[in-house]
């Protein structure tokens, strides 16, 4: 499976550098036409799951829309569990929600984003599968020498990994205001412990998977500025 979906993976990020580099007439000297469509091939990754990210962001809305509604179940019938379940299910059905939505919509973008991973760990496998392609083609990216390369700095790629990492993580949460405090709690410890993970990752990454991290996180973090705003001034119009 993630062979089959790296294929094509790479077949998009090879017709983007193909497509870069007949319509810029030379090569710029500090970014590299690799580098370009790197970023050009992570926003259309981005496009392609949107329809899927604004379904997961759907479902997690409404599942904090219920928490009040389940917490009153859950209380009311914590003696009798199997009345519970029966209560429950009759919730999700009088409101039109699948709690296992959620997980279906994580469970679909997983592979993709292995395959993607894949690509941009090995490009020649995937992308550029002409002999010497891959290793004659220029790899630069202002202070990086080679996207193959880890980012020699560590303020480079890595931090702007782990930052954007954490913005968009405070980005999702205030999309939930009223979420159950245990799950904020929890969401506020991953919240400071991811972001360091990945910038330790991307560390030893080639600068080229976390140059693609750093515009992916930037895309989701716009998507969820406007998913915010619009589900605010939503909310504001009902009042």
């Amino acid at each position: 499976m993630i062979n089959f979906l790296g294929n094509i993976m790479g077949s998009i990020l090879r017709y983007v550098y193909t497509f870069v580099s007949s319509v810029l007439p030379s090569e710029p000297s500090y970014i590299s036409y690799y580098a370009i469509a790197i970023i050009i091939t992570s926003i259309i990754f981005k496009l392609i799951l949107l329809p899927i990210s604004l379904k997961q962001i759907n479902s997690s809305r409404r599942m904090t829309e219920l928490q009040p509604l389940i917490k009153e179940i859950q209380t009311k019938y914590k003696s009798d569990p199997k009345t519970m379940q029966v209560k429950m299910q009759e919730l999700y059905k009088e409101h039109q929600y699948n709690p296992a939505s959620g997980c279906l919509v994580l469970i679909i973008q997983m592979p993709i984003i292995f395959a993607f991973f894949a690509v941009f760990r090995d490009p020649a496998t995937y992308a550029f599968t002409d002999p010497g392609m891959y290793e004659s083609m220029a790899k630069n990216f202002f202070w990086i020498s080679n996207l193959d390369l880890s980012d020699p700095y560590l303020w480079g790629l890595p931090l702007l990994a782990g930052l954007t990492t954490y913005v968009q993580s405070i980005t999702m949460m205030s999309a939930n205001p009223n979420a159950d405090p245990s799950t904020q709690s929890t969401q506020k410890i991953m919240n400071i412990m991811l972001p360091f993970i990945i910038f330790i990752s991307a560390r030893g990454f080639a600068a080229g998977l976390a140059l693609y991290w750093v515009i992916s996180n930037i895309f989701s973090i716009i998507q969820q500025l406007i998913v915010n705003r619009s589900v605010k001034k939503a909310g504001g119009q009902k009042k």
